[in-house]
């Protein structure tokens, strides 16, 4: 079954490259897609992975510790707690 969620960030775009290219091109295993939209107050992302452990792995072993770096980069502090996840039901994902 599908994990998904939408987050939103208080993030800028540059920090969203920065992120993204510590990150590399290799497509994490269980990435369905990865979408990033501008808002108002930040970004927000939605994602569609193959299983919530793979999401997991990716976040814990890649994403996290380039998420620090670039925070501290930028002299952010971070946040006791992280932005929210809003879970949604996937039906289909039609990816080109």
């Amino acid at each position: 079954m599908t994990y998904s969620f939408i987050r939103d960030v208080p993030a800028t775009e540059a920090q969203y490259a920065d992120v993204r290219e510590a990150v590399g091109e290799e497509t994490p295993k269980g990435l369905v897609v990865h979408l990033v939209l501008r808002q108002e107050h930040g970004l927000r992302y939605i994602d569609v992975w193959d299983t919530e452990a793979d999401w997991e792995r990716f976040r814990d072993e890649r994403l996290n510790p380039v998420i620090a770096e670039m925070m501290a980069k930028h002299g952010i502090t971070p946040p006791t707690t992280p932005p929210p996840l809003q879970h949604i039901e996937v039906i289909h994902a039609w990816v080109g």
